[in-house]
């Protein structure tokens, strides 16, 4: 297997690798950012102009509706995708929604969010270096034996450098970027204006609670005393364990956290040169993780991007990057892994009781086997049988056939409940993840072991 990527050390964002890019290639500026922002509005009243011009004219209202959807769509994640930083973070987050759009409006999307990912700013040396004095003290030097002024991974909120610590130990050093919190912060005070938009993508999603809840979970990300506290939560809850390791936080202050500095293989190298027999093993310990963290840690690791794992030489998955976390003292929620046995079973009256309960759909709103069949059934396949084969046709297959864009579409009456949007991100995420590692897990006995409701009582195991 290749050679660990740099950064192996905490990551600043999902985003890791060689830093190119000058910090002023994305708008930090508040008007520009707010400029941008104001252009989405703008836009959608002179397309409902329009449509009321050519509907005036005697052209189809499906066919204006659709149009309008479209290019409202396209405009929508484009900008989001290219101001970054909490813009960024909403529209990956509204992302979960992709496939109720049409191929050629996700793509430049997905293009334009790649380009950023792989193409974060950084900060120079001296910026970085007045950080920690602020931070750590004006003596921060003398904290360390050695530390290194280019920086080993960088993303929307801030880089990571590697350094050595007064003891000895090899270590990574996180640093916010100055104004980080407040740009993010400007950027979804902006967006909340912008609420009707979302209504053209999914009518049924109420998008103004979901954003609150981003905008708490964004806030609790910008505090790396936070970040500490669940980085050792996990890495307590991990101690000692054959199959995980979370490194030991050494030093942290409000923007600048410091932590044992992990060598590993990237996920993503496992992805697209291990064995079968590698990539089955990184799977099965990837989603053992996320789907213990929350019974173990009391946490949920809301982050799955690959960039965030390593396989480390002794076979243990390495794990970085706490700022995005779901508390969760009581476990996954009960409401999945009953949906996934209710699926199983075929019992859609009941599933369609629990998604209305579960604030999933509108009080009111009329059963359908069928649709729920089509959207729930591709969630239960992979627990049905004792083992499972992700690949990424299925996932194709099964997208296609659980999104149906037209006027009946359940997902078009489909909400995310706010305590739902980081679970549902891990699980959509993840799900993608090991569909690239095309590994084959014992996925049920996961399931039965960690996610609450979905065992019957002649099936829930033993108490650990």
């Amino acid at each position: 297997m290749s050679a660990p990527e740099p950064g192996a050390g905490p990551s600043s964002d999902s985003a890791a690798g060689p830093v190119r890019r000058p910090a002023r290639d994305i708008p930090r500026s508040p008007l520009t950012r707010n400029a941008r922002l104001a252009s989405l509005p703008l836009g959608f009243a002179g397309r409902s102009a329009l449509r009321m011009g050519k509907r005036l004219l005697g052209q189809p209202v499906e066919r204006l509706t659709g149009e309008l959807q479209r290019r409202t769509g396209e405009q929508l994640f484009r900008v989001l995708g290219e101001l970054k930083g909490g813009a960024m973070k909403f529209g990956q987050m509204l992302s979960v929604f992709e496939a109720a759009l049409p191929p050629e409006v996700i793509g430049p999307y997905r293009a334009a969010l790649t380009v950023l990912q792989e193409a974060a700013p950084a900060l120079p040396a001296p910026r970085i270096h007045a950080v920690l004095a602020a931070e750590l003290g004006a003596d921060w030097r003398e904290r360390f034996t050695s530390f290194d002024d280019e920086p080993a991974a960088a993303a929307s909120i801030g880089q990571v450098h590697r350094a050595v610590w007064k003891d000895g130990r090899p270590v990574a050093v996180k640093v916010q970027y100055p104004g980080a919190g407040e740009a993010l912060l400007g950027d979804y005070r902006q967006l909340g204006r912008l609420m009707k938009l979302f209504s053209l993508v999914t009518p049924g999603l109420d998008v103004e609670p979901m954003l609150d809840e981003l905008r708490e979970r964004v806030t609790e990300e910008l505090d790396y005393r936070l970040e500490a506290a669940a980085q050792r939560a996990f890495a307590d809850a991990f101690r000692d364990d054959a199959e995980v390791l979370v490194p030991e936080v050494i030093a942290f202050s409000e923007r600048v956290l410091v932590t044992a500095w992990m060598e590993g293989t990237p996920l993503s190298a496992v992805i697209r040169d291990g064995t079968q027999r590698e990539r089955d093993e990184a799977g099965l310990r990837y989603a053992r993780f996320l789907f213990s963290g929350p019974e173990r840690a009391g946490y949920l690791h809301a982050d799955p991007h690959p960039g965030n794992f390593r396989m480390l030489a002794d076979g243990r998955l390495g794990v970085i990057d706490f700022g995005a976390v779901k508390h969760l003292p009581d476990g996954f929620p009960a409401a999945l892994g009953t949906l996934n046995r209710l699926a199983q079973l075929g019992d859609w009256g009941a599933a369609h009781e629990l998604l209305v309960e579960e604030g999933f759909m509108r009080p009111g709103s009329e059963p359908d086997d069928t649709a729920l069949a089509s959207f729930l059934l591709p969630i239960a396949t992979p627990t049905r049988e004792d083992t499972y084969r992700f690949t990424r046709q299925w996932l194709r297959e099964e997208v296609v056939q659980a999104v149906d864009r037209g006027p009946g579409s359940l997902l078009r009456r489909f909400n995310l409940p706010p305590s739902y949007v980081l679970v549902n991100r891990v699980v959509g995420a993840a799900t993608a993840v090991l569909c690239q590692l095309e590994c084959e897990l014992p996925f049920r006995a996961e399931a039965l072991r960690w996610l609450p409701g979905f065992a019957t009582p002649q099936e829930a195991p033993a108490p650990a």
